[in-house]
């Protein structure tokens, strides 16, 4: 190995090292953590109850394009579920329009969400994820509306409305 192949590998490397805490390794990273969670099932398990984009969102922690959900828009009175396992998460008193193109809430009920830290695409995040099952549902920012001055925005795929 010459001075130079040896300069470049360890540039990619510290650079690798560097970088880690800013990209998500690992997509499954609540999946790993399934055994603290009063749902748990198989990635099988999850793919036969779930559509493909749920389960991308929901067990992946992707994102649904913005505008997308029907739910964005939508402000019945009644309460929000989970896609995966069926607990209620918000209710409709606490949604509002953050014009962000996908579902937001100020207020989750209690008890009913977990968080974790996202440091996917070069910034940090707060998670949010369904307390029962684990799934993720959105992220929650500090630019909400009063009173709690926080946004929860979720993606609509994770969320099924039941009316009032």
């Amino acid at each position: 190995m010459n001075k130079r192949h040896f300069l470049q590998i360890s540039t990619i490397l510290l650079g690798t090292a560097f970088f880690s805490q800013y990209i998500n390794w690992s997509s499954d990273a609540m999946a790993t953590q399934n055994e603290s969670f009063e749902v748990v099932k198989t990635e099988a398990e999850w793919k036969s109850i779930l559509t493909p984009e749920q389960f991308h969102v929901l067990r992946k922690h992707g994102t649904e394009r913005a505008f997308s959900s029907s739910l964005d828009k939508h402000y019945e009175p009644g309460t929000y579920l989970c896609s995966g396992c069926g607990q209620p998460l918000f209710t409709s008193d606490t949604k509002f329009n953050s014009g962000t193109g996908w579902p937001s809430f100020f207020q989750p009920i209690e008890g009913a969400i977990a968080t974790t830290v996202d440091r996917s695409f070069f910034m940090t995040r707060i998670e949010v994820h369904c307390s029962r099952c684990g799934g993720h549902l959105g992220h929650v920012f500090d630019d909400g509306p009063k009173p709690t001055g926080q946004r929860y925005c979720m993606n609509g795929v994770s969320l099924k409305f039941v009316p009032a």
